[in-house]
């Protein structure tokens, strides 16, 4: 039996928030969107990796849980009945005789598209694991790279290592769930948003979380994958142990930009090189957008990545809709389908 072919005005690579956002702008310029995503659930990171984690830069937003924001970008996306393919990652990307594009997944999906857009934030991640004896033994019992509920961890002795920004966030989180929060970083300065350190530096003269800096970590004390200590030390190698019940190692996220490398791409350090306005790559129709592009002055930021959505749609419009003019107009005076 011959292979469905799905046709479709656009598809985006990653359903992540930036490209949940996509399909909203797409939608609002008349273009039918299908999305892959290789877990099995919409929101990237934010599902996968901190669905509890607060974000505090969305705008209206002063704070507002990751699993949140995805149920409301979904929400927001759904009147235009995108089309979700999930649990595949897309492994080819083709140039039709039409000037289109074929797309095809690790599971046989084949999507005929006018345009297509990478969303895929830093494509296939992992975390970065710390460098301790015995590491395995303990992970995904008393050791983690992300926390998906902070219940988990009430009444807990937590260690938090790491200097950026989800060590810090997660500190201010956890600091009034668990028993003790301690603090390890090799230095006294952070990576991290200044005002989310001066509220971790308020808790720590408040006797809230104790600073261990500066130390950094050296060992793992305990028993049958169970914690019973975490063991650091100074750049000097002096050692101490921390009583502990977990760690929460924040060491950032090691990217991999898997098949989207083999697609002949502007690649920058990893990341795809874009032309401003409209997100453009090297690869006529292909574009990109949120933490996997990069230009001069590029922010990784959801809300950049929601205005380079915006800006990608437009420069699509042309090639789905050739011929139409695009007339601008706000939201406000348009309208989006389903709204009251």
């Amino acid at each position: 039996m011959p292979q469905t072919v799905h046709r479709t005005d656009v598809v985006i690579v990653g359903a992540g928030p930036v490209g949940l956002f996509a399909v909203f702008e797409c939608g609002m310029l008349k273009m039918r969107c299908h999305v892959v995503d290789a877990l099995d659930m919409v929101g990237g990171q934010c599902t996968a990796l901190y669905p509890e984690k607060p974000i505090y830069d969305i705008p209206a937003h002063p704070a507002i849980e990751a699993a949140d924001l995805i149920d409301k970008l979904a929400e927001q996306a759904a009147p235009f009945a995108p089309t979700y393919h999930l649990g595949q990652q897309v492994e080819k990307l083709t140039r039709t005789d039409e000037g289109r594009w074929l797309v095809e997944t690790s599971i046989g999906t084949q999507i005929d598209t006018q345009a297509v857009i990478i969303a895929a934030g830093c494509g296939a991640f992992g975390p970065n694991r710390p460098p301790l004896e015995g590491l395995e033994q303990y992970e995904g019992t008393s050791v983690f790279y992300m926390v998906r509920r902070k219940q988990d961890f009430a009444g807990k002795r937590v260690v938090i290592a790491g200097g950026g920004d989800s060590a810090v966030d997660w500190t201010l989180s956890l600091a009034d769930v668990a028993e003790k929060v301690y603090v390890v970083h090799r230095r006294p300065k952070f990576r991290a948003a200044p005002e989310s350190v001066a509220r971790m530096d308020v808790l720590a003269r408040e006797g809230k979380i104790e600073m261990v800096v500066p130390y950094q970590l050296s060992g793992l004390v305990g028993e049958n994958g169970q914690l019973s200590a975490v063991r650091v030390a100074t750049l000097d190698g002096a050692e101490k142990d921390l009583p502990a019940d977990a760690l929460l190692a924040f060491f950032g996220l090691s990217m991999n930009l898997g098949p989207i490398a083999e697609w002949g791409l502007n690649l920058e350090r990893s990341h795809i090189g874009v032309s401003l306005p409209g997100c453009a790559t090297s690869a006529p129709g292909v574009f990109a957008i949120g933490d996997i592009a990069t230009y001069p002055g590029k922010l990784k930021l959801i809300l950049c990545g929601f205005s380079e959505a915006a800006q990608a749609a437009h420069a699509i419009h042309p090639l789905v809709h050739p011929g139409e003019a695009l007339h601008f107009e706000y939201s406000t005076s348009k309208g989006v389908p389903g709204a009251d």
